[in-house]
This record gives structure tokens, C-alpha cells and sequence, in this order.
């Protein structure tokens, strides 16, 4: 049987067109992304951190709506013969779930609520004041080089040779007084200014050299060269260029030393510069809770209990973003 040319052509298969896959690029924040969504603890952690910011900011909501009041006194709560809680740990009941403070009668649970706002408030934003300070100095210590390089390293060395926990000691008074001067009301609200302020001044140093080192590499790279040579000035650079390249190491420090600042308020307070009574923080909550450490126990514990998670869960954090923004991280 023969076939024709037209015969042949018309009863071939079609042929079905090769479908050709797209590949599809991801940005660093995306990748970094996949990566800590992989890491179960850092996102358990998360989870935490997150449950903290929303109580911090709900806090003074409720307060204001009558749902908790740290300042309250519940003087029946209290046995009259020694100032103890009545009932067991700590007078825990459905009304009071952590308990009343003994000799007060304040509900624990509500001034714990309202001492992680405080906390929160101090610790972070000393953290940012630490970052901004040290971003700013860290890239232009960088960038510029020779005599400016030299001054700012010899200005944070000094700030790094004096004794912390000495001079917020010392210092403490006279600060306190200036920061009053500027018109910020005496007591608590002072109080928190003096300690974001010095926990901030004296948290930059370590971050300023870290930004310094990374703006040292990022200095020579082409897109800088590009935009030095279209006359950009300096500032433009330093702020459309450099800092964009930065947020990684700049998110990773501030998650690292937003929990030492934690801690640093509650060593304040136990060292008697932290925020005055009844100003609730989780560092005077602890301090005030030493006292009645052998005869109530909950009452100690409960707020100890709230500052090792907040700074555990911002510390496991820290290290999984910096796992996951680290593009030689064998982890993820």
C-alpha cells in the first residue's frame, strides 16, 4: 500500500509542545523566611514573643476598661495577724488567679500584666535608641575612614571603659533631676526616661562596631562605586545604600539585646535605681517578692517565671533569625 505525501502529513499525531517550567527567584527576606518557618523552635518562640507585645499593649486597655487594676488594695484578702495572703499559694482564686501581693493585697496576675507594659516599654525602646546610635555611627565610622574612623573609635571605647552598673548608680540622682528639668514629671515617668536613656547610651558601642565591619565590606562593592561615581553625595549613599544591606545584622542585635535590657531592669530595681512603687515593671514585682520568698513561694516565682520566658524566647529568637539570614547556615 503507498501512501501519499498529503496522506502522510495528515494522519502523523500531533505533536504536543514541550511545556517549559518557570524558575521563579526568591529575595533574601523570602528565603530567610522559608527557613525560619522550617525551624520549630524559633517559630514556638515566636509565638511567645508575639503573646507578650499583644499583652503589653492591651494592658493599659483593660486597665482603663476596669478588667485590671495592679493599684487596687484587698485588704479582706489579707490575714490580719501577719499581712499574708489567706487561703493556699498565695491566695490564689477564681477572682485572683495568681494571687494578691501579702501586706497589699494587689492582684498579682494584674500587676504582672501591667509590669510586662512597663518592661516592654523600657527594653524596647532602649534597644532602639542602641540601634539607631550605633547604625549612625557604625556607617559613617565605616564610610568615611582615616580621622572620623579614629574619633568614633576612640569615643566608643570610651564609653565601653566605664563601669556600667557604677555610673547608673552614681549618675542616677543627677540625671534623674535633669531629666526633670526638661519637664518630664517626677516619679515613674522620670524614672523610665533615665532608664531608657542609659540603657540605651551604654548599649550601642558593641553594635557600632558590628554595623562598622559590614559597611567596611559594603563600602567597595560595585553598586556603591556606581552611585559615588553619578556624584551622590555622601549621606545619600550612606542611607539609600548602605543601610538597606544592613537590616539583617541590625534585626538580629536588636532581638539579642532587647532580653539584655530585660534583665537590666530588673537588676535596677533590685539595686534600688529601677522604676519606684506602685509603678508596676517586672523587675520592682521581683524585688518586692524577695522578701516573702520562703513564706510565699508563687509569689516569687510568678514574675521570675515571666521574665525567663520573655528573655529565653527573645534569646532562642535571635538565634534562629540569625540562622536563617545567614546564607552559610547549614541548620536550615
Amino acid at each position: 500500500m503507498t501512501f501519499s505525501a498529503g496522506q502522510l502529513e495528515t494522519d502523523a499525531p500531533p505533536v504536543a509542545p514541550v511545556e517549559t517550567s518557570k524558575i521563579v527567584g526568591r529575595s533574601p527576606w523570602q528565603i530567610a523566611r522559608s527557613r525560619l518557618r522550617r525551624d520549630k523552635v524559633s517559630m514556638v518562640v515566636l509565638v511567645i514573643v508575639i503573646a507578650y507585645v499583644v499583652v503589653a499593649i492591651a494592658a493599659p486597655i483593660l486597665q482603663k476598661l476596669g478588667v485590671i487594676d495592679p493599684y487596687k488594695f484587698h485588704d479582706a484578702l489579707l490575714s490580719p495577724a501577719d499581712g499574708m495572703p489567706l487561703g493556699n499559694f498565695g491566695g490564689v482564686t477564681a477572682a485572683h488567679p495568681f494571687g494578691v501581693e501579702p501586706q497589699t493585697g494587689r492582684d498579682v496576675l494584674s500587676r504582672i500584666v501591667g509590669g510586662i507594659t512597663e518592661s516592654m516599654l523600657i527594653s524596647v525602646s532602649a534597644t532602639v535608641f542602641s540601634l539607631i546610635v550605633g547604625t549612625v555611627l557604625g556607617i559613617i565610622s565605616g564610610y568615611m575612614g582615616r580621622w572620623v574612623d579614629f574619633w568614633v573609635g576612640r569615643f566608643i571605647d570610651l564609653v565601653l571603659a566605664f563601669p556600667q552598673l557604677l555610673m547608673l548608680l552614681a549618675l542616677s540622682v543627677v540625671l534623674i533631676q535633669k531629666i526633670t528639668s526638661f519637664g518630664v514629671p517626677p516619679g515613674a515617668p522620670s524614672q523610665i526616661v533615665y532608664l531608657i536613656v542609659v540603657l540605651g547610651f551604654f548599649g550601642f558601642p558593641f553594635f557600632a562596631r558590628i554595623i562598622r565591619g559590614q559597611v567596611l565590606s559594603l563600602r567597595e562593592r560595585e553598586f556603591v562605586e556606581a552611585s559615588r561615581s553619578l556624584g551622590a553625595r555622601g549621606y545619600r549613599i550612606w542611607f539609600t545604600e548602605l543601610l538597606p544591606n544592613l537590616w539583617a545584622p541590625i534585626l538580629v542585635y536588636g532581638t539579642l539585646i532587647f532580653p539584655t535590657n530585660v534583665s537590666a531592669e530588673a537588676a535596677l530595681s533590685f539595686l534600688g535605681v529601677g522604676v519606684p512603687a506602685p509603678t508596676p515593671t517586672l523587675g520592682n514585682i521581683l524585688t518586692d517578692s524577695v522578701t516573702f520568698l520562703a513564706s510565699d513561694p508563687v509569689f516569687f516565682f510568678l514574675p521570675g517565671l515571666a521574665i525567663f520566658l520573655l528573655v529565653l524566647s527573645s534569646n532562642l529568637l535571635g538565634d534562629g533569625l540569625r540562622d536563617a539570614l545567614d546564607p552559610k547556615s547549614d541548620g536550615h
